[in-house]
């Protein structure tokens, strides 16, 4: 199977830090792809250099054939593309149905209709708090509005930077069940999570990111029998 996303030795970084370095990786159509390592490993960089928030300095981001790299955020939304961050960035002082209608601006009224009744068919107490300010929700909550929104615009690709960060053990499996949910609705996912066990658990694939470069790739088997992963990431 072709791949739906492939980054081809990438790098970038901030100012004068180079944060990944020849960086490679493929994600196909409808997998959940775990993107694995510690703090200040690249992953998060690796999404924004995905999304255009950071610029390729080399290599290249490609997405169904189409180069994304030189294009801005909002054209890569346009083709497909999903990114909820860390630390959910959502505006605190609107409801929590204007935060989730943001991420459907560019679509057709009806289709922000149905995809509201996806999300809070996923997401039931978003239907119960769509009128609270999301800067009032607790975190779980506020992490459900996140990937509610990233779903407003129906993405072919979901990327998500640290899902269960900062939450409870059993929101975690909440979220957790509901990317499956995703995922088996037909959305490839792209996961960043420092919670490896859980990633593990919930993709087809992963890759290991180590002081910015790629240091193992493999099955969901193959990284859970890693003696390295199981030592460095699992405490086995």
């Amino acid at each position: 199977m072709s791949a739906q996303l492939r980054l081809d030795a990438v790098e970038a970084g901030y100012g004068d830090l180079v944060a990944v370095r020849d960086v490679s990786l493929e994600v196909r159509a409808g997998e959940v792809v775990a993107l694995i390592g510690s703090n200040g490993a690249g992953k998060t960089t690796t999404l924004r250099a995905i999304t255009g928030l950071l610029p390729v300095r080399r290599g290249r981001v490609e997405f169904e054939g189409e180069r994304l790299d030189g294009l801005g955020p909002a054209q890569v939304v346009a083709r497909g593309i999903a990114h909820v961050p860390e630390a959910r960035q959502l505006f605190p002082t609107m409801t929590v149905r204007e935060n989730l209608e943001l991420g459907a601006a560019r679509r057709a009224r009806r289709r922000r209709s149905d995809a509201l009744d996806l999300v809070f068919t996923l997401f039931p107490r978003l239907r119960e708090r769509q009128a609270q300010l999301a800067g009032t929700l607790s975190g779980g909550e506020q992490q459900m509005c996140a990937i509610g929104r990233g779903l407003m615009a129906a993405p072919k690709l979901l990327l998500l930077d640290e899902p269960s960060l900062g939450l409870a053990p059993v929101t975690v499996k909440l979220i957790f069940e509901n990317l499956r949910a995703i995922n088996a609705r037909g959305t490839t996912v792209l996961l960043v999570e420092q919670n490896v066990a859980r990633a593990l658990e919930l993709s087809h694939r992963g890759y290991v990111i180590e002081n910015g470069r790629i240091a193992l790739a493999g099955t969901r088997a193959e990284l859970a029998q890693s003696g390295h992963v199981r030592q460095a990431y699992l405490g086995l």
